[in-house]
C-alpha cells in the first residue's frame, strides 16, 4: 500500500485542498484502490467525498478522527493522509508511523513561512524520519506569480535536503473542485490546464522512487 500524508502543524494552509486533489488523481489515472483518511475534526475532506458525484472513480473515506485507520478498506492501494493542525511531539510521531511519503504545504507569508521552518525541524527529528524510512517534500501553495517570498524558505529547506516539489498559484479552481467533490485534474481541460502543467512536477515525484524511502 502506498502512503502519502499531507501534514503541517499550523492550520489553514490548504491541507485538505491538496489531499483531496491528490486522491482525485490517483483514483482517476489509477486503475487502483484510493482512499481517503481525515484525521482533521473539522473533516473537511469527508466533506468533499460526500459532494462527489457517483458516476466519478470512486474514493473510499475514512473518518480517522473518531477510527484511526481502523475501517480501512484492506485492498487499499493508495491512502492519502489528511492530517490535523497542531500535531507535535508524540502525538507527530505517532501520524508518522503511518507515513512513507510527507508533503508539507506551506503559505507564502513571513508568519506561515517561519513556522513551517519550524514544523520541518521539528519532523526530521522524528525517528521514521531520521532513519530515511519517509521522504519529505514541501509544496508552496496559493502562490502569487513572481513571488519572491519562498526564496529564504527553499535556501533554508536546501540545508536540510527537503526539496520544495511544486508551486501552486492561488486560483479559483480548486474552490470549483471542491465545491463539486472533484480533484483539480478531474475538472474540465480548458479551465485546469495551467493547475495540471503546475502539478506535473508534484505528480512525477510521489508515483517515482524518489517519493518512497
Amino acid at each position: 500500500m502506498r502512503t502519502i500524508m499531507v501534514i503541517n502543524a499550523k492550520g489553514g494552509v490548504g491541507k485538505s485542498t491538496l489531499a483531496t486533489s491528490i486522491a482525485g488523481y490517483f483514483a482517476s489515472n489509477w486503475d487502483a484502490v484510493t482512499s481517503l483518511a481525515d484525521y482533521d475534526p473539522q473533516a473537511s475532506s469527508l466533506d468533499w467525498l460526500a459532494r462527489r458525484p457517483p458516476e466519478r472513480d470512486k474514493i473510499h473515506g475514512v473518518d480517522a478522527h473518531k477510527h484511526g485507520l481502523t475501517h480501512l478498506d484492506r485492498h487499499t492501494d493508495f491512502l492519502i493522509i489528511d492530517a490535523p493542525a497542531r500535531a507535535h511531539g508524540s502525538e507527530l510521531t505517532q501520524f508518522i508511523r503511518h507515513a512513507e511519503t510527507i508533503i508539507v504545504p506551506v503559505l507564502p507569508s513571513p508568519i506561515d513561512i517561519n513556522a513551517a521552518a519550524k514544523f520541518i525541524t521539528e519532523l526530521l527529528d522524528v525517528g521514521k524520519v531520521e532513519r530515511k524510512e519517509v521522504k519529505v517534500a514541501v509544496v508552496a501553495n496559493r502562490v502569487r506569480e513572481n513571488l519572491l517570498i519562498y526564496d529564504e524558505l527553499e535556501k533554508f529547506l536546501d540545508t536540510l535536503k527537503v526539496p520544495v516539489i511544486a508551486r501552486l498559484r492561488d486560483t479559483q479552481n480548486y474552490i470549483r473542485a471542491y465545491s463539486r467533490g472533484l480533484g483539480v485534474h478531474e475538472l474540465p481541460e480548458y479551465l485546469s490546464w495551467p493547475d495540471q502543467e503546475q502539478w506535473e512536477p508534484l505528480v512525477k515525484w510521489m508515483e517515482s522512487k524518489r517519493s518512497q524511502p
